[in-house]
């Protein structure tokens, strides 16, 4: 099967891929049938990024060639106007900042609370003060409760004793 797909060139760390018709089974950077285009995605300034040659890519197509993901993106891309790539552009970059406040405000509702806790805390402690006083009085009263279901607690645990050395 004959696929449209980048091979890498270039040196180490700056790459630069030349678009080619190639044997699926052969490798990467291998025996290539056609180039028809070529991507530098480092480019700056006046360099060319990108440059694709349509009459062949359909041609090609047309043969019953598979393009690769990424060298479909970049055909789309090569034909479109400079003035709808900066749109495209703009638009996510725009994009990009709404994710980065919609973020912020994430991070300001997650730090609102722990304030709240805090500041609940302070109010707790300051509450606590004049229920220490009451507390004497109600531990009083706790003691005489627990007294009965101390009595009920070994009863259970003697009947839990006498399973236990019937089986």
């Amino acid at each position: 099967m004959v696929t449209i797909r980048l091979s890498r060139a270039g040196a180490k760390k700056r790459p630069f891929y030349h678009i080619t018709v190639t044997d699926s089974r052969k490798p990467r950077d291998g025996r290539f049938i056609e180039r028809v285009g070529f991507f530098n995605p480092i480019a700056q300034g006046n360099d060319v990024r990108l440059k694709v040659d349509h009459e062949r890519v359909d041609y090609w197509v047309g043969t019953g060639a598979s393009l690769s993901e990424r060298v479909e993106s970049l055909i789309k891309e090569s034909k479109l106007s400079p003035e709808e790539i900066k749109k495209s552009l703009d638009k996510k970059e725009q994009l990009r900042l709404k994710k980065l406040a919609k973020k912020k405000e994430s991070l300001a509702e997650e730090a609102a609370p722990e304030a709240a806790l805090e500041a609940s805390a302070e109010e707790a402690s300051a509450e606590e003060a004049p229920a220490e006083e009451a507390a004497p009085e109600a531990a009083v009263e706790a003691p005489a409760e627990e007294a009965p279901a101390e009595e009920a607690a070994p009863e259970s645990g003697s009947e839990d004793s006498q399973e236990k050395t019937d089986k």
